[in-house]
């Protein structure tokens, strides 16, 4: 899989998407004799499911992972699936077709050993994680099972929760005039810089507040900014992107406030001072509870593939674990180790993807009943 261009188109030009791998993955579930269906909520943009029926009365479980990667700049092997000392090096090696190679070997493991389970088992191979998970979404919307595990990369750990994020855009408004004409221009640029500082200020505070147990704290940054439209013109405009990372417990309400409570502030001071807060990008932050079946399933299977009782993480990065239980699935994140997720050398430890194979074989049978 690794040497199938998979690059996102909607993030590099010319990206192949997943039309190419999507085939090589129906095909090879379809030889094992599992129901295949394909998803294409955009022209292109193909998720694969396989599902290995159960004799019935069981819980349902899918197995998530993408397949769709990040682009290939700078990258010497990007689809070389080169092998040196245990690792496999590639675009996607590590994030993440690893982690569905042990999902499909963990399948065939099934079905090799005659295991029937009671309840489903689905191999979801999923479009479009790197940029707007329109993949998850539509298989949200196409299957429902009982349970999930997400299959990112953990380092063979298992994850209960990751933060979210909010893209939101500040305009500041100002008044155009020509630079010579201070009495009729209202800068907007300057403007925004009486907010940037305030911003500053709950920067700090996002992360001296008590951090999540296993997350963190909650942060932003001003990514881009835009204003003005010439040297001799006073700014009528001057526009700011943030992007704040949330931690379970926070809501978009709540990160979206804090930014108005600023603009609010600023325009009682001065009556000059004119802004808007928009929000145009959400993703929920993730959280599971230990005791959750799913998660007591993985972390059996886990000790018993592993010999010792497995270690339990979170992580900062945003993964579609979060639309899977926003839909009411109860979900879990557990997958390979390896490195160079976006960079220039990315690999997977092989091994890793064989015990990733041999745990999720056992929490299916475990889960599934």
């Amino acid at each position: 899989m690794i040497r199938i261009n998979s690059v996102n188109p909607t993030l590099a030009p010319g990206g192949k998407g997943e039309g190419e791998i999507s085939g090589y993955v129906a095909r090879a579930l379809g030889a094992m004799g599992l129901e295949v269906r394909t998803l294409e909520p955009e022209p292109g943009r193909i998720s694969v499911l396989g599902t290995l029926r159960g004799t019935g009365g069981g819980k349902s479980l899918m197995l998530n992972a993408h397949y769709d990667t990040v682009g290939v700049e700078g990258m010497e092997e990007a689809f070389s699936a080169a092998v040196r000392d245990g690792k496999m090096y590639g675009r996607g090696a590590y994030d993440m077709k690893g982690s569905l190679a042990a999902q499909m070997a963990a399948v065939k493991a099934l079905v090799d050993a005659g295991v029937k389970t009671r309840g489903d088992v689905v191999v979801a191979a999923v479009a479009d994680e790197e940029y707007g998970s329109i993949g998850t979404a539509d298989v949200i919307r196409n299957i429902r099972t009982d349970g999930a595990i997400v299959t990112e990369p953990t380092a063979v750990q298992i994850c209960l929760a990751h933060k979210g994020y909010l893209w939101i855009e500040v305009e500041t408004k100002g008044r155009a005039a020509h630079g010579s004409r201070f009495e009729l221009g209202i800068d907007a640029n300057m403007r925004m810089g009486w907010f940037l500082a305030e911003l500053d200020k709950l920067e700090r505070d996002l992360r001296a507040r008590p951090p999540h147990p296993l997350v963190g704290p909650p942060s932003l940054h001003a990514a881009m900014m835009q204003g003005g439209d010439g040297l001799s013109t006073y700014a009528a405009s001057s526009k700011l992107q943030i992007e704040r990372r949330t931690v379970p417990g926070e809501t978009e309400a709540q990160a979206v406030s804090e930014l108005q409570q600023i603009v609010d502030r600023l325009a009682a001071r001065d009556s000059s001072f004119k802004a808007t807060v928009r929000p145009f990008f959400v993703r929920d932050p993730f959280e599971v509870s230990r005791e959750a079946p799913v998660v007591r399933a993985l972390a059996r299977a886990a000790a018993k593939v592993l010999g010792r009782t497995p270690n339990y993480i979170g992580d900062t990065p945003w993964m579609d674990a979060a639309l899977l239980k926003a839909a009411g699935v109860e979900t879990v994140v557990m997958g390979p180790g390896g490195g160079g997720a976006h960079a220039a050398v990315e690999w997977v430890e092989l091994e890793s993807v064989a015990q990733m194979a041999a745990i999720l074989m056992e929490a299916a049978t475990d889960y599934c009943g």
